[in-house]
């Protein structure tokens, strides 16, 4: 699976990023090679929280719009 993440360039130094499609999915580093295991980690630990609970309820609705 290929997952695309956003860096950015820290004012104080280092990296962050994010990972538009997994929502809250953010880390940061010193240096790029740290960047892409923290990232690694970051998606990992994503996935293995699994669903909110917010989500899970099933009068819920999600809506994927077009702008």
């Amino acid at each position: 699976m290929n997952i695309k993440a956003v860096v950015h360039k820290a004012e104080e130094g280092g990296y962050w990023a994010e990972v538009p499609a997994l929502p809250g999915c953010v880390t940061q580093a010193e240096s790029m090679d740290e960047l892409r295991r923290n990232l690694r980690e970051a998606i990992e630990g994503w996935f293995e929280a699994g669903t909110p609970e917010s989500a899970e309820n099933q009068q819920d609705e999600i809506l994927e719009l077009a702008v």
